[in-house]
């Protein structure tokens, strides 16, 4: 099945408009029509010997949402300890998630005993089954993005504190918890590129031919 050239712009207008949204959540309902095409697109991911290991927690209850912004607010006074200075005060003014706001939380894991001890794919690199549920999530936030549903990864928090509130077993590897809901409004740029934090850095940077050392010339370069 060949892509056209509409289908082929619109995959790129959903990876370069995709934003990590905190604050923009609205309270209106996900559809469940809406809902359950976001999921199939994440269980459509790239997964290694075909294992898909991951699993989908809904949350939309308000108390276990409180449970798990409050985890969220230890873990962020941990991290805001480890900044000094203008980083201090700059990431005390950040939001950093919507767990209340968004009206649906989604908690994905990984089993990594699915399929049974030997995966194909898996027998060298043991995190592949890792790497295929962080697929499970690009996958997931493009596919709202395409549906104008903002997503928010929570990073900041403990591992043990999603565990408790969501019932999730030992075995079972934690790999995110998503923010998703309709927004007010997409920024036209990442947040930290806009506030300075941080800036995006060029592609040819990142690219290298033949061995680490060589990179792209820069303009710069071409001058010389």
């Amino acid at each position: 099945m060949k892509i056209t050239e509409n289908e082929r712009d619109a995959v790129y207008k959903t990876i370069f408009s995709r934003r990590d949204v905190r604050g923009e959540f609205s309270p209106e309902p996900i559809p469940e029509d809406v809902l359950h095409r976001v999921l199939t697109a994440a269980h459509h991911a790239p997964s290694v010997g075909f294992m898909q290991p991951w699993d989908f927690v809904l949350v939309q209850d308000d108390h276990t949402k409180g449970k798990i912004k409050a985890g969220f607010d230890i873990a962020n006074s941990t991290s805001a300890a480890q900044f000094d200075g203008d980083r201090a005060e700059q990431y005390s003014k950040l939001k950093l998630e919507g767990i209340l706001e968004a009206p649906l939380g989604i908690c994905v894991t990984c089993d990594r005993n699915r399929n049974g001890p030997v995966v194909l794919g898996r027998t060298i690199k043991a995190e592949m089954d890792l790497f295929s549920s962080v697929c499970a999530v690009q996958n997931l936030w493009l596919a709202a993005r395409a549906e104008n549903l903002g997503v928010g990864w929570v990073s900041i928090i403990h591992d043990s504190v999603l565990r408790q509130a969501l019932n999730i077993p030992e075995e079972i590897e934690i790999i995110a918890y998503l923010c998703v809901g309709y927004v007010s409004y997409f920024k036209d740029k990442p947040e930290l590129e806009t506030l300075g934090w941080q800036p995006r850095r060029d592609v040819n940077s990142a690219i290298h031919y033949g061995s680490w050392s060589k990179t792209m010339p820069t303009n710069t370069d071409k001058e010389k």
